[in-house]
């Protein structure tokens, strides 16, 4: 039996929750109000989702470690980078077993998602090639022969198109049946055409010293963000930490912490309780000692003052 469907998010928050194949730690960069759609299909055990964003953003991705799990762009105007590395349409990344790691986009975008049991894709990829493929020790971008990036791209989109418009039709199980059979071999043909794209020993030094700057910042308590101390507890330089930032990231250390901190403090105002929160009260618990600065960085990303965050979240409860 398939589970299949199509929903809108106005935070980012939900939309992040109802990935299911993956945690996101999503933060909005800029553009105002976040607008995010997902449409998928479960389907035996594979698990197909693609997300619609429409202002840019960076990711901290937690993935399961019981899943294999493919990405990519999936749509031609997409501005999307993993790692650090920009992805092309017809480029996918294949994810390491509970990889953790940064995407980030610049504008817009279209994403997809595959994901399924290991068992199940070394299964299929030893019947059809002679092979077993398994997920990598760590995650890297690969790109497919182009006939078969076409292939599974067509087919990915004719899925959600009928999983968002043509349900009845998706509702028979012989139709969910020969789809998933269709996408497991279109997702084979592409991983065993495919050539890495980029040094997979390099990406692992970047990515784990990333993975501690993570770490690092969700235990600070201070309002500012002291690099120096910072690099210290990490075991890097600052300037190599001042690079790998802009390389995954696309800024620098102290502008992350604030975006980070800005995107929970909206978080909160758009969950709070309108007859007992407070604007300053929100800010406080979220190291903005000064409520004026907050205001105008809050203002400069999103748009709006915090305010009138908290005003939009009052009269939804009204």
């Amino acid at each position: 039996m398939a589970e299949h469907g199509t929903a809108t998010f106005a935070s980012p928050e939900d939309y992040s929750a109802a990935i299911g194949a993956a945690r996101l730690n999503l933060f909005v960069t800029a553009g105002g109000d976040f607008n995010g759609r997902l449409t998928w299909l479960n389907v035996g055990g594979l698990h197909v989702v693609r997300g619609r964003e429409n202002i840019p953003r960076i990711g901290f991705l937690v993935l399961p470690p019981a899943q294999a799990i493919i990405s990519f762009p999936a749509s031609g105007e997409s501005s999307f980078a993993y790692c650090g590395v920009g992805l092309d349409f017809g480029d996918f990344v294949f994810h390491g077993l509970g990889e953790r790691a940064h995407q980030r986009t610049d504008a817009g975008v279209v994403w997809g998602l595959i994901s399924l049991p290991p068992e199940q894709l070394a299964a299929c990829s030893r019947a059809l090639t002679g092979q077993s493929i398994r997920p990598p020790s760590q995650g890297h971008v690969t790109r497919p022969a182009r006939d078969a990036a076409k292939g599974l791209l067509g087919l990915f989109s004719k899925v959600c198109r009928l999983a968002e418009n043509k349900r009845a039709i998706i509702a028979n199980p012989e139709v969910a049946r020969a789809l998933e059979q269709e996408l497991l071999h279109a997702l084979v043909n592409c991983l065993t055409t495919g050539a890495v794209a980029e040094s997979p020993s390099r990406r692992r030094r970047h990515t784990d010293v990333m993975i501690r700057f993570e770490e690092a910042l969700a235990a600070q308590s201070e309002p500012h963000l002291n690099v120096s101390q910072l690099c210290k507890a990490i075991g890097v330089p600052e300037r190599t930490l001042r690079q790998y930032c802009a390389e995954f990231l696309g800024m620098s250390p102290t502008r992350y912490y604030l975006l980070r901190r800005l995107n929970m403090a909206r978080a909160a105002l758009r969950r709070a309780d309108p007859k007992t929160a407070s604007v300053a009260a929100i800010a406080r618990d979220h190291q903005f000692v000064e409520l004026g600065r907050f205001a105008m960085a809050y203002r400069a990303v999103f748009g709006e003052m915090p305010s009138s965050t908290l005003r939009r979240a009052r009269s939804k409860t009204e």
